[in-house]
């Protein structure tokens, strides 16, 4: 008879307390798209998150004190013609954020402070270049209007938002696809994960890999 031995741990006796319906967000219809993704993106002044939508993609922003039951005809930001896949917000500016979607685009969007009356529908730029679905975005952590998308087609490109220029496009460096991009903290490296199961340290400005790790 062998003797059941219960792992130590200093969580061991930690537990977690629901929040209450008054501090929560309640009837959003997160989407069910299959995506190693968060599918929310959060500042200090907006929630996002991805939602189900008919006839195309749509993400919704909520102030973050508007907390409680979520209105099901509240405004959504739509012009996607497929699946969102991702949404992150703009570190230089609270009222930007970018979306990436099946449909290969990257739509970047302006979010007014107050609540709209009807979906948000035209983007402020579309950035087109990545031939099948885009499935990462990140923005650079201190250079304004630096964005990075990562897309299906192993290809990570580096665009100008304010202009709509790619300035880098790394397409042969990854065999398989991204399933991870991650700026260090000023932005000079790139840290990538693919389906090869190899991580890589990049730096953009020279367009090559500085370091492997299998």
């Amino acid at each position: 008879m062998s003797r059941r031995v219960v792992r130590q741990s200093k969580f061991r006796h930690v537990f977690g307390q629901a929040a209450k319906a008054d501090q929560a967000y309640e009837d959003i219809r997160v989407s069910k798209v299959t995506w190693d993704s968060s599918f929310c993106a959060v500042n200090p002044k907006f929630l996002a998150i991805i939602v189900e939508a008919g006839g195309g993609g749509a993400f919704i922003v909520l102030p973050l004190a508007k907390t409680g039951r979520v209105d099901k005809n509240y405004p959504l930001v739509t012009g996607h013609t497929a699946p969102v896949l991702d949404i992150d917000w703009c570190p230089h500016n609270d009222n930007v954020i970018a979306s990436a979607s099946e449909d290969t685009t990257i739509m970047v969007w302006q979010i007014p402070d107050y609540t709209p009356m009807r979906n948000i529908t035209e983007p402020i730029l579309t950035l087109e270049g990545h031939s099948k679905r885009v499935g990462i975005l990140s923005w650079h952590p201190t250079a304004r209007n630096v964005l990075l998308s990562a897309g299906g087609d192993n290809v990570i490109i580096i665009w100008n938002v304010g202009t709509g220029e790619v300035l880098l496009s790394l397409d042969d460096i990854h065999p398989d696809v991204i399933h991870s991009v991650c700026w260090n903290s000023n932005g000079r490296l790139l840290a990538t994960t693919c389906k090869d199961k190899t991580l890589r340290i990049i730096d953009p400005r020279k367009g090559q890999v500085v370091a492997v790790s299998v």
